[in-house]
């Protein structure tokens, strides 16, 4: 008889943490006291480092319209896709907000999703929106207050 272990159900990826400087320059660039100099201050850290995924979430957090979060967003969540196959991940799996260097990505997914809506992509919403819950089954929108 073989047992089976079926408690393990599918992989989960946490993505590897970024130089804690660039976390700390992100920090510093969200305290400044002026909308333009926050937006100027995380976009200045992006160009310097492109792959920093929650760079871009905060970027799109911080445009000034519909179009311009969509665009941040949305290079935020393809630079995650390609970020998460770097590390491990097959296509499937777990990738929960729980584990903070997982955030970025989930929170350009969410933002991805919220702006699709605006702009009237409603498949896309859609997608985002179920892409979330299957990475992340306790996904919730007030996830994004952390």
């Amino acid at each position: 008889m073989t047992n089976i272990d079926l408690s393990s159900g599918p992989p989960e990826t946490i993505l590897p943490p970024v130089r804690p400087d660039i976390d700390a320059a992100l920090a510093a660039a969200l305290a400044l006291p002026d909308a333009d100099e926050r937006r100027a201050g995380v976009a200045a850290i992006v160009a310097a480092q492109p792959r920093y995924l929650d760079g871009w979430a905060r970027l799109g957090e911080l445009g000034r319209d519909t179009i311009e979060q969509y665009a941040a967003f949305r290079v935020g969540y393809h630079r995650g896709l390609d970020t998460l196959r770097q590390n491990g991940w097959r296509g499937s799996g777990y990738v929960r907000w729980q584990h903070e260097t997982n955030r970025g990505f989930l929170r350009a997914l969410a933002g991805l999703e919220r702006t699709a809506g605006e702009i009237g992509e409603s498949d896309e919403e859609e997608r985002c929106r179920l892409f979330l819950l299957q990475l992340d089954p306790a996904w919730t929108a007030a996830n994004l207050d952390d």
